[in-house]
């Protein structure tokens, strides 16, 4: 087993934007960590930066100090920045190339949203044949409240690592996850 770590998002427009991440607490301290351990282990650490394509966005717009990986991320050893423009981390990317010619056979999730991009790119990855191991306590959301309803962040996040379980990844805490290596 090969694995990368691929660190999605974690953007300043989840710390300092219009979408501060709150659940679950700690979760930029365990991406963190799991960098740390990465790095340790010598597994690739891949930072993934989600970028708006309208030029006035209210979020995410490129250049801007919220579209920046946060400054904590970029000062450890990292493989490469991939920009994306939608939620999968696959789409319209060369990371499938990378991950082939690094011969990765399975991807570690961390990064925020746990529901959106981190959810997105570990189905994409199941799909393309990589197994995944999704970071519970190193992805995260927030409170989302929209015209189908309102859903705690706590819900969300519960439910998708629950789906994530069912089928696509083994869902693991940071803690563990560094225990295995």
């Amino acid at each position: 087993m090969k694995r990368a770590l691929l660190v999605i998002d974690v953007q300043y427009e989840y710390f300092t934007g219009r979408m501060p991440i709150t659940y679950p607490e700690g979760s930029f301290e365990n991406i963190i960590k799991a960098v740390d351990a990465a790095n340790l282990y010598q597994i690739p650490v891949i930072l993934i930066r989600h970028t708006a394509i309208q030029n006035d966005a209210a979020t995410f717009r490129k250049g801007s100090h919220n579209w920046e990986i946060h400054e904590d991320l970029l000062k450890k050893e990292h493989v490469c920045i991939i920009d994306k423009n939608l939620p999968g981390s696959f789409t319209d990317t060369d990371l499938e190339n990378m991950l082939k010619q690094m011969s990765i056979d399975t991807i570690v999730i961390a990064g925020y949203m746990t529901q959106m991009c981190c959810d997105t790119t570990a189905r994409q990855a199941v799909h393309l044949g990589l197994s995944v191991e999704f970071l519970s306590d190193a992805t995260g959301t927030l409170d989302i409240m929209n015209y189908a309803g309102k859903v705690t962040g706590e819900e969300l996040h519960r439910s998708i690592l629950v789906t994530q379980a069912m089928r696509f990844s083994r869902v693991i805490s940071t803690d563990e996850w560094i225990k295995d290596h």
